[in-house]
This record gives structure tokens, sequence and C-alpha cells, in this order.
């Protein structure tokens, strides 16, 4: 086997031509990483503004003597919040539950169904203010560690044990709308520094995003701009 021609291994390393494609297929990635959520927040919106007008508008033209451009956003709104409080008390509440049961019944239906009752609830579980801040128990069993979510003192509980109890929600991944209510004693909860956004983003991420990697990455792009 002969020997390569150290010059020949120099050309290859510092070839302009292969330093410029390297470079070409960098900032494209990074373009194309900043450019598609931008465009595709703009297409859901777009198309979210024009399904909401188009669920109402065509029935209102039909009906009312003048028409403005986004009266049928204004009425699917109202629908909405008539709904929500419909929803909220104990009648509207049996209702919901016996709705979303008929709907489980269709075999397709079910289907998209708990898909996007999945997506609404992890978004309502982010946005919420049930839980607290983030904190490391060991879970299932001693030695592991698993990220829990504190939702506040275990009121009830407490009078049961002389030890201080503090509830958590550990979340199953990738679908944290599922997880088990647990209450540890306060002296074996880790505190974290991380957001409830940023726990559950590595909930659903099965642990690919960090908080931390994803300051850096912050750090050097406002370093590189």
């Amino acid at each position: 086997m002969g020997k390569m021609n150290p010059s020949n291994l120099l050309t290859s390393v510092h070839d302009p031509m292969a330093e410029f494609l390297i470079y070409l297929r960098r900032y494209f990635i990074t373009g194309l990483l900043v450019i598609t959520p931008v465009w595709g927040t703009y297409l859901v919106l777009k198309t979210l503004i024009q399904s909401l007008e188009g669920i109402l508008g065509g029935m209102l033209r039909r009906h009312v003597a003048f028409y403005i451009p986004g009266l049928g956003i204004i009425a699917l709104v109202s629908l909405i919040l008539l709904v929500g409080v419909i929803a909220t008390n104990f009648l509207g509440q049996k209702l919901v539950e016996l709705w979303e049961e008929m709907l489980r019944r269709v075999p397709v239906v079910r289907t998209i169904f708990n898909l996007v009752k999945s997506i609404v609830d992890t978004i309502s579980l982010q946005q919420g203010d049930q839980f607290n801040r983030v904190v490391l128990i060991q879970f299932p069993r001693q030695g592991h560690y698993s990220i829990a979510f504190v939702t506040g003192a275990a009121e009830e509980v407490q009078h049961a044990t002389a030890e201080r109890l503090v509830s958590v929600y550990v979340p199953t991944t990738p679908n944290p709308t599922s997880g088990y209510l647990l209450f540890v004693p306060e002296r074996e909860v880790i505190p974290l520094s991380m957001s409830v956004e940023e726990g559950m983003k590595m909930i659903i991420s099965v642990g690919m995003y960090s908080p931390a990697a994803a300051a850096r990455k912050a750090t050097a792009a406002g370093v590189r701009g």
C-alpha cells in the first residue's frame, strides 16, 4: 500500500471549492432553520384566518343585509366564548364528556380527535398556571431520575404523615397529558432552573431539547450576528 503524498493531502484539505461548498451548505441549513418556523407560522395563521372567516362568513353573507369582512371571525369567536361559558358549568361538562365519548366510538374520527385533543391539551398545559416549577425526583425507582412539575402542597394528604410532602406531576413522553401524581418528601425534590415551558419542550422532544444547548445556540447566533 503506497504512502499518501503530503502535498495531495494538504490540497484536499484546503481545496477552495470544498470549503465553499461546506460554507454554502452550512448557511443554507441555517437559513432554512430560521425561515421554516416563520413560514410555517404564516401558513398556519393564514389558513386559520381563512377557515374561521369561511365557517360563518358564508352563512352571514346569505342572511345579513350588509356584510363587513371579518364579521365571520367575530361571530365564531363569540360562539366559542358561548360554548366556553356553557362548558364550565356542571351540565355543560356532562354534555362535553358525552360528545367526546360519541366521537371516540367512531373509528376514523376517533384517531383524528384523539390526536387533535392531545395537541390542544399539551398547549393548555404549557400555557396554564397549574405547574409552579420544574424539579427532579427519583422515579420510578431509586437512582433513576425524572423531570416533574410541582403542582402545590399536599394539603389534606399532609395530615396523614409527619413528613412535609409536595405534590408533583410526572408526565409521560412524548405525550405529557398523561402521567403520574406523586406525593414526594420535600427534602427529596431537586429544584431545576429551567422554566415550565422548557421542561415541557424537553418532555415532548424525548430529551432532544435541552435549555442549556438552546441558550448556547442563541448566544453563538448573537455573536455571529
